[in-house]
């Protein structure tokens, strides 16, 4: 290789180096990425959901995944040859104004191997609609990222099988079943970016409240707080601007109705927490809410040394009997090694309602609990408001008051769908957990503290030293 040969191929590199440093997703990789953003291109789930305000960065964590899949170049994924996914946006104009203009950003010119058209010139893509874009990846070959609209309706969303799916901003139900499909036979990917504004849709329903049980969909709020690019001047004047019935969703990226909800202050990030073993000492009590069509609910609760509250283990079903429920209660204790008095019984608080008798031959739901076992307290404080101030003081307090284990999914779930009613009362739905929480609370015991062991003789000798040098420091004050 003659030495002008050599030259131009160092230039070459040279230019090329220059262009990946300043290019935006080499700075996204370098500099701008943020931690949440990081958690949703980590997450390994085939369903992700990233539910943010405005300017928290959810679109840019979306396009970026879209073009880190597309080059072949995912950093936490493994990489496919011949890549094909789709970009849907509400709209072709929301398109070309954002997903399109996200793409495009992030995406190198120089891996663009063709621009197909729907409406305006390929020269200038940014100002029309693109119909896909043929990428040049990693292996050698070409990926494609193909643009639809909501608008263009479910057909145009048929026959093909795709890679991936992105959707900008929440698209109607139909359209996402129908992409499901797209991705079912290459297994793979739907994620979408949105800033919940249309309330408690199916996106609710099916993605927020199913984060917990379904093992392949994962979720994640953002907030301004967590964009730290974001200039805090700005921030400050969003905040005067935005109407405080839209701060809810335009700033932390919540779902939630005109009522609002009861216990906006949970936050699945800071009070769920994986289990682990709970100390003897710990253990506090049961709390059970009877049902019989309606769930029978019942948590264990335990309290640390320092008064912090555990929920670690749920029952959590309907349609059964005592000798059912108190069958599977007893599993549970038994697994957990929780207490009993010194008959082999376990105690429990219950709603007071269990008292009650339906017919004059029948036994009250406690005497049935009782004889089966479970000595069950009726004497609860049932007052809705003092108890529910009670439980939203206990999720604001730092150092965090409350944990629940991430396998009571139940309760995780009433905390999220738990509304406000019209008549200043919440709803009567799905409060089964939240119920027998409160009986809990209401009653909390006093915090234990650990108990006394015997000291070493190097400590005694400590002790006895401390105390003669403060003798000492006495005896001098006086003169």
């Amino acid at each position: 290789m003659d030495e002008k040969t050599v030259l131009t191929r160092l230039l070459l590199i040279e230019q090329e180096m220059e262009a990946r440093k300043n290019d935006a997703l080499s700075m996204y990789n370098r500099d701008r990425v943020h931690e949440k953003q990081m958690a949703f291109h980590r997450s390994q789930k085939r369903n992700r959901w990233v539910f943010g305000g405005n300017r928290s960065g959810k679109t840019e964590c979306g396009a970026v995944e879209c073009v880190w899949m597309a080059l072949g170049i995912h950093p936490f994924r493994q990489n496919r040859d011949d890549v094909s996914g789709w970009v849907i946006s509400l709209t072709q104009q929301v398109q070309r104004d954002v997903a399109q203009a996200k793409i495009l950003k992030y995406l190198p010119p120089r891996f663009i191997a063709k621009v197909v058209m729907r409406e305006g010139s390929k020269a200038s893509p940014e100002y029309g609609i693109i119909d896909y874009i043929v990428v040049k990846n990693a292996f050698g070959g070409t990926s494609r990222i193909g643009f639809r609209s909501c608008d263009q309706g479910r057909e145009r969303m048929q026959g093909t099988s795709l890679d991936f799916v992105w959707f900008d901003e929440e698209p109607p139900r139909d359209i996402y079943d129908e992409c499901r499909m797209r991705v079912f036979d290459k297994k793979g990917d739907l994620f979408g970016t949105m800033t919940p504004l249309k309330g408690l849709t199916w996106v609710y329903d099916e993605i927020e409240l199913n984060c917990n049980d379904d093992p392949e969909v994962w979720c994640e709020y953002m907030q301004w707080s967590d964009n730290p690019y974001l200039d805090p001047k700005e921030v400050a004047q969003m905040e005067k601007v935005i109407p405080k019935s839209e701060q809810n969703s335009r700033r932390f990226g919540k779902f939630s109705t005109g009522e609002g909800l009861v216990y906006p202050e949970f936050d699945a990030s800071v009070h769920v927490i994986e289990p682990f073993p709970i100390p003897r000492d710990w253990q506090a009590t049961i709390s059970i809410d009877p049902g019989l069509a309606n769930p029978t609910s019942c948590h264990f609760y335990a309290v640390d040394y320092d008064g912090a509250i555990y929920v670690v283990a749920e029952h959590f079903e309907a349609g059964k009997n005592v000798d059912y429920h108190v069958r599977a209660i007893n599993k549970i204790a038994n697994d957990l090694r929780w207490k009993r008095d010194s008959h082999g019984r376990l105690s429990a608080l219950i709603d007071s309602a269990a008292n009650q008798r339906t017919l004059a031959d029948e036994k009250s739901v406690a005497e049935l609990f009782a004889e089966k076992g479970v000595l069950v307290n009726t004497n609860v404080n049932k007052d809705l408001y003092s108890g529910i101030q009670r439980i939203k003081s206990l999720l604001c307090q730092r150092p965090v008051r409350i944990y629940i284990f991430s396998c009571c999914k139940n309760l995780i779930r009433e905390f999220k769908s738990y509304w406000w009613g019209s008549d200043d009362r919440p709803k009567k739905v799905d409060d089964h957990a939240l119920d027998e929480l409160r009986y809990f609370v209401m009653s909390l015991p006093a915090a234990t503290k650990p108990p006394e062991r015997e000291r070493t003789a190097i400590e005694r000798d400590k002790e006895r030293l401390m105390r003669g040098i403060s003798r000492q420091r006495e005896w001098m004050r006086k003169f």
